[in-house]
């Protein structure tokens, strides 16, 4: 082990047991009433990781990826299946908050208790009590049974314990939002005390402005394996990218699906639709957002991605198309296609038509579709509305629908408002 690091993870594998039907009774397990199959789920397969003397480093990555058990496995909650974990110095872990707690204690007899677990003596104890006590703002319900507190008060009593008790190393799990803002700012203010004084840090958390503000180092972790690790904001920025694609790929597979099951229940109904679109659209919109005198109408919209896939999500910076389907029922001088987009609280951020494109339309077939193509999409990360229209050369409404469906947005741009804009700060 390195003489600057205080934990050193090497090669370590850890796997639970799913059962399939596991026997909950002494009867069922003689007799065999349920199956004991069961299928290894790997936490963390092959770590390996070290963190230097005073670093504090943030693990980051999705539900079930292995980062609460690699911090129950460095402070010997668990223990590795394979590999080792060497660590120097004393432990305080803010990981099961309130573990020892006995519900009929007192508050007070309950910091005695956990302090011993953290490993405090009763001398310290004594030293240190008032200042939790203080910590902790339980003012005179510390004389209470704990069983009598809010679940807010008895996690704030637990917090408490664990950051006073002066670790060496502190290894925190998703409890930073313990309290009202100001203990939150409390409890910030003490770990930057303990990284002013050269205490090691390794925290877990899905808050990643969080992450990136007090880390020195950030790891990434997936299935079970490090994906990536390094400084805060570049691995930060890489983890948001791969959430933000998983994002928009599992809303594009539940749009597709449901879809499809739109499809297959109206599909006895096919030939009728194709006879009468007209009606179809007047049950989807009601008179407050569609109007026109449906000379022309407009038979379906859509939202294309870069895949060429009908979609209600967006990646910001892909090429999108929104496709008009239009039908003329009776001919016009000149056809004006047009489409625009919503703020969510119906505000008109953006709109365009063949018009201002200098597409003149004069001669359009019966039935056809009109593409207005973006070669990037550059809205801001939200939710949004689009309109579609088709009016004639004197701008009178021949189909207008103001909202025709709601889409969303997702960028990995941090700006705010609507747009993304290419933008470079300079000093001179």
């Amino acid at each position: 082990m390195n003489d600057q690091n205080v934990i050193s993870i090497k090669n370590v594998s850890k796997s639970f047991k799913i059962y399939r039907d596991k026997p909950v009774t002494l009867k069922e397990k003689f007799l065999k009433l349920r199956s004991n199959e069961y299928s290894d789920f790997f936490a963390l397969r092959d770590v390996s990781l070290d963190i230097k003397k005073g670093e504090t480093v943030g693990l980051i990555g999705h539900n079930g990826c292995g980062k609460s058990t690699l911090l129950k496995l460095i402070t010997k909650i668990l223990y590795p299946d394979s590999g080792h974990i060497d660590v120097r110095g004393r432990i305080s872990s803010l990981i099961e908050l309130g573990a020892g707690f006995h519900p009929d204690f007192t508050g007070r007899e309950n910091i005695y208790i956990n302090a011993s677990i953290f490993g405090l003596s009763r001398k310290e104890i004594d030293s240190k009590i008032d200042e939790i006590i203080q910590f902790s703002e339980l003012g005179h319900f510390i004389e209470n049974p704990v069983r009598t507190y809010s679940s807010g008060m008895y996690m704030r009593l637990a917090f408490s314990v664990a950051i006073n008790v002066n670790p060496e190393i502190l290894l925190i799990d998703e409890i930073l939002s313990v309290g009202d803002a100001n203990f939150q700012k409390k409890c910030f203010d003490k770990i930057e005390g303990f990284k002013a004084s050269g205490a090691t840090i390794v925290i877990v958390a899905h808050d990643l402005g969080t992450i990136e503000k007090i880390c020195d180092k950030v790891v990434w972790m997936d299935q079970g394996h490090i994906i990536e690790q390094g400084e805060p904001d570049r691995i930060v920025n890489l983890y948001t990218q791969h959430m933000h694609k998983k994002f928009v790929e599992q809303r594009q597979q539940e749009y597709l699906e449901e879809m499809t099951n739109s499809n297959s229940h109206d599909s006895e109904k096919v030939d009728a639709a194709l006879d009468s679109m007209i009606s179809q659209e007047n049950i989807q919109f009601s008179e407050d957002v569609r109007w026109g005198s449906k000379e022309v109408i407009i038979t379906e919209a859509r939202i294309i991605n870069h895949k060429g896939e009908p979609t209600n999500v967006i990646s910001a910076g892909e090429a999108v198309v929104i496709e008009i389907d239009y039908k003329v029922n009776v001919p016009q001088k000149e056809y004006i296609f047009g489409m625009g987009f919503y703020s969510s609280d119906k505000i008109l951020l953006y709109g365009n038509n063949t018009q201002i494109g200098k597409m003149k339309l004069n001669n359009i077939d019966q039935t056809g579709t009109i593409k207005f193509k973006i070669k990037q999409c550059s809205l801001l990360t939200g939710n949004y509305k689009l309109n579609v229209a088709v009016v004639d050369g004197d701008h009178r409404a021949l189909d207008f629908i103001k909202f025709y469906m709601d889409f969303s947005v997702v960028s990995n741009d941090k700006a705010v408002g609507f747009f993304s804009i290419d933008y470079n700060w300079e000093v001179r």
